[in-house]
């Protein structure tokens, strides 16, 4: 903004030189002193703060809080409750694997191989999914 209020009083010292030249230099003088009047900066404005950022700021803090110690009870409550199944259930599972394998094949595998990889895949989805079988 300086830069455009600079060029536009050298463009109107440039008309002052040239009325300078057809008339006295009494007008001159004056229309340079308005020019440099204009080009003045203003100062910054500072905003003040208000207490209600403050007060924000303090709610935002308690809510951390209260989440902290929510995820500590709920991580206690899942750390004290085990996932189990029992050893029937855990067989029915592999049986349905089996047969579905089997079927997928048109019933022309072996059974007892369709079953020994049913309960392999089995055990391994409840290991993963860290689920004990009990009894």
């Amino acid at each position: 903004m300086a830069k455009t209020t600079r060029q536009s009083t050298k463009k109107t010292a440039a008309k002052a030189a040239a009325t300078t030249k057809t008339t006295p230099g009494a007008k001159a003088p004056a229309k340079k002193a308005a020019a440099k009047k204009t080009v003045a900066k203003k100062a910054p404005v500072k905003k003040a703060t208000t207490k209600k950022a403050v007060a924000k700021k303090k709610v935002v803090a308690r809510k951390k809080t209260a989440t902290k110690s929510a995820l500590a009870k709920s991580a206690a409550t899942k750390a004290s409750t085990k996932r189990q199944i029992t050893a029937d259930d855990c067989r029915k599972m592999i049986a349905e694997a089996a047969y579905l394998r089997g079927q997928s094949q048109g019933f022309l595998s072996d059974e007892r191989e369709d079953w020994l990889l049913a309960e392999s895949d089995i055990v391994l989805m409840l290991s993963r999914a860290k689920i004990e079988v009990v009894g």
